[in-house]
């Protein structure tokens, strides 16, 4: 299978397009393209290649950029959203991708806040009394 997402960079319109995706993965995390190749251990000229859709990244930079972004291969390469949609409230999964345009440290505190109250309802969960 990974030799079958590979060739499809081979394609110069498949390659233009993973380049814009990853551009586009990038810039909502608001990273320079130098932070961005600092990340997976590259440089910023060869990033610019892949994000321009000159040039593909061998397989393990690819699957570097697919960590440093939290995406799948298949989304990365093919542009393929994960099957079936991991959050059935959509006034939430609204907020998520709205929080996804904060700055870094602002998603941390919002992380922080849901782990709270996570937290929260697990304790008062574990304390309420059982029933007889």
């Amino acid at each position: 299978m990974m030799t079958s997402l590979m060739a499809h960079l081979n394609d110069d319109q498949m390659r233009r397009q993973f380049g814009a995706r990853l551009k586009s993965l990038r810039k909502q995390r608001k990273l320079t393209q130098k932070e961005a190749a600092a990340h997976i251990g590259a440089q910023a000229t060869h990033l610019n290649k892949y994000e321009s859709g000159m040039h593909a990244p061998p397989l393990e930079k690819i699957a570097l950029f697919a960590e440093l972004y939290g995406v799948s291969l298949d989304y990365l390469i093919l542009g393929l959203e994960p099957a079936g949609q991991p959050i059935k409230n959509t006034h939430l999964l609204e907020r998520f991708r709205l929080i996804e345009d904060f700055e870094r440290d602002d998603q941390e505190t919002v992380v922080k806040v849901i782990d709270a109250m996570v937290a929260k309802t697990r304790i008062e969960k574990a304390l309420k009394p059982m029933p007889l």
